[in-house]
């Protein structure tokens, strides 16, 4: 029997399985899921809410279970929408194993500590500029916090399955949206549930497609995309049709980047570009120390990417990488043509944001956005065609040329999560959507509904599943 509860965790000791949605519903971030099964408790993915205030504010909302009660912790993947909470849950009082691949762990050790620097140079910046309503302005968690959390990190390797507990057992999957990223399945007394994490696409030309998922009975699958389809256009033709356009009237292009995949990508393909002389031979700034660090790794997972070691040497030679704070600051007082890949990916914080203050206001410039800029963003709002944005206190005309690339976003756009599912040795009973804009999940729900003859439910912040 399937039954859902609204509004909070039922009390049904008879319940083999259950599924608590306290984050990605209705929202594509702060991804969070409570399962109790086999009397155990579990959480899959431990992410920040980003974007729009309204989740921000969640984030420093007490969770509604004690973390001292969680048996394990597991994480699809690294990007902090799935994994940016784990240090708040650690100093919480969360004291078990956190299970996740093995590239997972290794990004989160870079991942985790940049994170928490710069809510503490953000925090910084507030107090010594007293632009914050806050006194003292403070940081989400420390730079201690997240090495504290790293420490919880149990790393298992892409595909396996382990015994959580006597009777649950956890099966990771290659997901194909970033490195280590993977979709889990739990499975306790014939049960199984499966959580889609973020899926990549089919033909990416950086990471490898989702394996088929296993069966289950129940899957949780995202919809960043479940509203759209991606464009035909080759990503390499696109991007240099952007980037030739700004170039020659020597314009700044600055490239609000993720880190870790998409400045990998944009690495290899300008690498491509300036080989076959489809741009010019501009100068090439990488400013993200992280992308620096996390580049050299993708040689160790090397069944997870389509790059050989060839290309993956060249594409760290293309461009000049950034490292000191001065020499970030220098790049603000240069001028065009070049190209400026930095962090973060919607334009949220970190370096970047010192750019956009620097060349938004002019309309020779481009900002050129290459993924999802989720609502309540710097990158959604320019994109939406702002006149100003708000970067430290400060508003900034916004008169450079706003660009986004459709061809390069990691996500599976609906037909992909649609095949992704249908490729499973049987339907499940139920799929919820989560991870996406109401609009997009929505979507999805009907999609899936037409395409598979599923039964679909799109969950709401706090809304509960129970098995029986």
């Amino acid at each position: 029997m399937l039954r859902l509860s609204l509004r909070g965790v039922t009390d049904d000791r008879h319940a083999f399985m259950k599924v608590t949605f306290l984050g990605a519903a209705g929202a594509v971030t702060g991804s969070k899921y409570l399962v109790e099964l086999g009397g155990r408790r579990v959480l899959i993915d431990c992410g920040l809410f980003q974007g729009l205030k309204r989740l921000r504010e969640r984030n420093w909302q007490p969770l509604p279970f004690d973390p001292r009660s969680l048996d394990a912790v597991l994480l699809t993947h690294a990007h902090i929408d799935h994994s940016g909470y784990l240090p708040v849950l650690v100093r919480a009082g969360y004291q078990g194993p956190v299970y996740c691949t093995d590239a997972t762990r290794r990004l989160l050790s870079l991942m985790l500590p940049d994170s928490a620097r710069l809510q503490e140079e953000e925090a910084e910046y507030a107090n010594r500029h007293r632009f914050s309503k806050h006194s003292p302005a403070l940081p989400l968690y420390t730079e201690a916090d997240a090495r504290t959390a790293l420490q919880r990190l149990h790393p298992i390797s892409l595909p396996s399955q382990i015994a959580l507990f006597t009777d649950v057992q956890a099966s990771f999957s290659r997901a194909g949206h970033l490195l280590g990223a993977a979709s889990i399945r739990l499975e306790s007394h014939g049960e199984r549930l499966l959580f889609s994490g973020d899926l990549g696409r089919t033909h990416d030309p950086l990471m490898r497609a989702p394996a088929p998922p296993p069966a289950a009975d129940w899957v949780v699958i995202e919809s960043t995309y479940g509203d759209r389809v991606h464009s035909p256009l080759d990503p390499e033709t696109e991007l240099a049709a952007h980037l030739s356009r700004a170039l020659a009237r020597g314009g700044v292009v600055i490239v609000p980047t993720f880190a870790i995949g998409r400045a990998q990508l944009l690495l290899h393909l300008i690498r491509r570009m300036k080989e076959k002389h489809a741009i010019p031979d501009v100068p090439v700034y990488l400013n993200s120390p992280m992308a620096e660090d996390a580049t050299p790794l993708y040689l160790d997972y090397p069944e997870e990417h389509r790059l050989n070691a060839v290309e993956l040497a060249a594409m760290t030679q293309v461009a000049h990488f950034v490292t000191g704070v001065e020499e970030s600051k220098s790049l603000n007082r240069r001028s065009g043509p070049m190209i400026i890949l930095a962090a973060s990916g919607m334009a949220t914080g970190g370096r970047v944001v010192h750019h956009l203050k620097a060349f938004a206001p002019d309309s020779r410039n481009m900002i050129l956005f290459t993924g999802y800029q989720a609502a309540g963003t710097r990158g959604a709002a320019m994109l939406a065609g702002t006149e100003s944005i708000k970067c430290h206190g400060e508003w900034v005309p916004v008169r450079a040329e706003i660009v986004q690339l459709h061809g390069t976003s990691s996500h599976a756009d609906y037909h992909g999560l649609i095949a992704w599912l249908a490729a499973s040795p049987g339907p499940p009973r139920r799929v919820f959507v989560t991870h996406g804009e109401p609009a997009a999940a929505d979507a999805l729900r009907q999609h899936l509904r037409r395409a598979l003859e599923l039964e679909v439910t799109v969950p709401e912040q706090g809304e509960s599943f129970a098995s029986t």
